[in-house]
């Protein structure tokens, strides 16, 4: 099967970018003229085509209501100077779509309908992207199950969807981070290295108990213990302590395994740091910070990319950082956003044309 090619089209008759200016746009609250659509019943994927966005007829007892089987992903999309577009290493999402599908019992999606189905909506909704820096078409694949049945097994019904987004700045400012010893976000054995819905539908409550404090986001660590780090808010977390660069391992399956992350790690390797990925208790982190050897703290993800943290709060004691004087984390931001706005040779092949 080829996607590209027998993909059913139908056009939007008029387009809402008429009323919508791109300038400073909220993340996720704008979505743009069409959506991608795929159906999975009886072991095959049928039914593919980009239609108008629209709302979708649910029956009451869908399954990914009641069980959970919903996983996504997320993507952007960029305009380089010359007004050509380019999709951020997809491929990577994609493989980590399907490893989300099978832990969380779900068919795979196949590439066609991923990848080349994902072109051709962004293709189709190109003058969404904006041109403004820091701006970007986001892009969300996601599917749910579909069996209208009550009765805890995997469905044998699924809908994959891409809709489309652009979007300004995540997070604008530095933030304000707090360290969690009570809630968790994931354990050993679990699902924490899925992309799933629960993880986030779980993580609500202790980020609002933070936030009520003043804090932007928390800082999870580890089941057990409670001192192991693991990821900030929906972000992958790096240390920057003497000329290492440090972030948590994967190994135990807690974390996701961030495209933006993996990015980091080849770029802050060219930049010269050493790059240690293992795990790091929040103790060490406080004795690094004491000895005046913890320089930068600073969250990677899709949706921010590079986002810079001011203070650490773990129980009575605050770490701050003046971001003003740091020189990794911008210049990472930077290097990622010359790839991604084709302001520099894009050696790796990160970025997917159009």
């Amino acid at each position: 099967m080829n996607a590209v090619l027998d993909i059913n089209i139908k056009r939007a008759e008029k387009s809402k970018l008429d009323t919508i200016s791109l300038e400073n746009i909220p993340f996720g609250r704008v979505f743009t003229d069409h959506m991608l659509v795929a159906d999975y019943s009886n072991g095959v994927w049928k039914n593919v085509e980009i239609r108008p966005y629209e709302a979708l007829s649910m029956d009451p007892s869908l399954a990914a209501i009641h069980y959970g089987q919903s996983i996504f992903e997320g993507i952007k999309a960029y305009k380089n100077e010359e007004g050509e577009a380019a999709i951020f290493r997809p491929y990577e999402n994609f493989k980590r779509f399907n490893i989300s599908a099978t832990r969380m019992q779900m068919p795979t999606v196949p590439e066609e309908i991923f990848i080349d189905g994902m072109k051709a909506l962004v293709k189709l909704d190109r003058n969404w992207i904006p041109s403004m820096p820091d701006h970007s078409l986001y892009i969300r694949p996601f599917m749910f199950a579909t069996d209208a049945v009550l009765g805890v097994k995997p469905s044998d019904s699924y809908k994959f969807m891409i809709i489309l987004s652009p979007t300004g700045p995540y997070f604008s400012t530095p933030m304000r981070i707090f360290v969690e010893e009570k809630y968790t976000r994931a354990v050993a054995g679990g699902v924490g290295y899925s992309k799933n819905a629960g993880n986030y539908g779980s993580s609500m409550y202790p980020t609002n108990l933070a936030k009520e404090m003043g804090y932007d986001q928390v800082l999870w660590t580890d089941a057990f213990e409670h001192k192991y780090l693991q990821e900030v808010g929906m972000m992958n977390v790096f240390f920057i302590i003497g000329n290492q660069a440090v972030t948590p391992s994967l190994e135990e399956g807690t974390i996701l395994a961030g495209i933006t992350r993996m990015s980091s790690l080849t770029l802050l390797e060219e930049m010269g740091l050493e790059v240690v990925e293992r795990k790091i208790s929040i103790d060490e982190l406080m004795e690094a910070y004491k000895a005046g050897q913890l320089r930068e703290v600073f969250g990677a993800g899709t949706a921010a990319t590079i986002s810079l943290i001011k203070e650490l709060r773990y129980k009575d004691e605050s770490m701050f950082f003046d971001t003003e004087k740091w020189t990794v984390a911008p210049a990472l931001k930077q290097r990622l956003n010359e790839i991604r706005q084709g302001k520099t040779e894009d050696k790796y092949g990160w970025m997917l044309p159009v």
